[in-house]
C-alpha cells in the first residue's frame, strides 16, 4: 500500500503524505538479482559459508502465480481455508469500484507485469459443515462421504443457500449463514449449497478481476488443498462457465521462488528456460450439462454472496 506500482518503487508522494522518511525504505530489487554475499559476521552467526552469494527472490503471491505456469490473463485460484484469485496482467485499475471490492495490485515477478487479485473465505465454511453435520468428522474418509452424497443431488440443493462470509459482520440483508432450511433438509444439501455458493463467489471475483485487468479469461488454474475436491471443481467450472485446470504441482510458491534462484545461480540462462523444465501435466475439468442450469440459478445465488 506504499507502492507506486507503475514506477515499481515506493511512492514518495504517499510516504511524504503520511510523514515517513523515504530513506527508511530500500531500493526495490528484481527477482533473480545477486545482491551480495554472506559476510564474515553473518557466517559466524549462521554457519553459512563466507562469500556465499545471496540472491533476491520475492514473496508468496508473485511466486504462487509464476510457479503455477500461469501466463498473461490466466487466473489462478489458490484454494484452501481462504481462496485467493489472482492474475498476471499488463495493466490494472485502482478505481473506487475495485477498492470497494478489495482488489489488490502487487508487482509481478517480472518487470512490467502486475498481480491483481482478491480473496475470501474458502474451505473454512466447508470444515464447519463437516464438523457440525458429520459424526465421523475426525475420519479423513468423511471427505469422500461428503462429496459422494452431494454428487447425488441436483444443482440448486433444493433451494438451500449459503452466505459463506463467516467473518463478515455487516452483511446487510443477508448475514453469513444458511437460508431455506426445512425439516426435510439433508446434510448433503447443505454441503452442496456451500460448494455452489463458493463457486458463484469465484465467478463474482472473476468478473471483477477481468474488469480490473482488462482481459477475458479462457480458463482458471486451481491449486491448493481445495483443488482435490472433484465435485467442487466441477461446480466451479459449471458456475463460471470456464474450464478448471488442475496441475501436478501444489506448492507453487516455493517452486516459483526456486526457479528464480536457479537462474541467479547460473543453472539456467533465463527464467523461461527454467520454467520449461517443469512438467505440469494439466488436467482439465470442463463445464458439464449442469452449466446451463446454474446459469438460470445464478441470480438466486448471487443475492446471498
Amino acid at each position: 500500500m506504499l507502492m507506486d506500482a507503475r514506477q515499481r518503487r515506493f511512492s514518495p508522494e504517499i510516504l511524504t503524505g503520511i510523514g515517513l522518511d523515504t530513506s527508511l525504505f530500500p531500493q526495490i530489487r528484481e527477482a533473480g538479482e545477486v545482491v551480495g554475499s554472506v559476510t564474515p559476521d553473518a557466517s559466524l552467526a549462521t554457519a553459512l559459508p563466507e562469500d556465499l552469494p545471496v540472491y533476491v527472490t520475492g514473496h508468496d503471491t508473485q511466486f504462487a502465480i509464476f510457479g503455477s505456469g500461469a501466463g498473461l490473463a490466466e487466473p489462478i485460484l489458490s484454494s484452501g481455508t481462504w481462496e485467493i484469485l489472482m492474475s498476471r496482467s499488463r495493466d490494472f485499475t485502482a478505481e473506487e469500484e475495485q477498492l470497494q471490492m478489495g482488489i489488490t495490485t502487487e508487482l509481478d515477478a517480472l518487470p512490467g507485469w502486475y498481480n491483481i487479485g482478491l480473496n475470501w473465505m474458502g474451505s473454512g465454511p466447508l470444515e464447519w459443515i463437516r464438523n457440525m453435520f458429520f459424526s465421523s468428522a475426525g475420519n479423513p474418509e468423511s471427505y469422500e462421504t461428503l462429496i459422494a452424497e452431494a454428487e447425488q443431488l441436483s444443482p440448486g440443493s433444493n433451494g438451500i443457500r449459503v452466505n459463506p462470509d463467516f467473518v463478515q459482520e455487516d452483511r446487510g440483508k443477508y448475514p453469513s449463514g444458511l437460508f431455506g432450511l426445512r425439516l426435510q433438509t439433508s446434510r448433503s444439501q447443505i454441503y452442496r449449497a456451500a460448494l455452489e455458493s463458493l463457486s458463484f463467489k469465484l465467478k463474482k471475483g472473476l468478473v471483477a478481476l477481468e474488469h480490473a485487468g482488462g482481459f477475458s479469461a479462457s480458463q482458471i488454474i486451481c491449486v491448493g488443498g481445495g483443488s482435490k475436491n472433484r465435485l467442487w471443481n466441477q461446480i466451479r467450472a459449471d458456475a463460471c462457465q470456464r474450464p478448471i485446470q488442475l496441475i501436478d504441482q501444489k506448492e507453487t510458491t516455493v517452486l516459483g521462488a526456486a526457479l528464480f534462484g536457479f537462474v541467479a545461480a547460473g543453472i539456467f540462462q533465463n527464467i523461461d528456460e527454467a520454467r520449461e523444465q517443469l512438467k505440469y501435466n494439466p488436467q482439465m475439468i470442463y463445464p458439464s450439462e449442469n452449466a446451463q442450469v446454474y446459469q438460470q440459478l445464478e441470480d438466486s445465488f448471487m443475492e446471498f454472496i
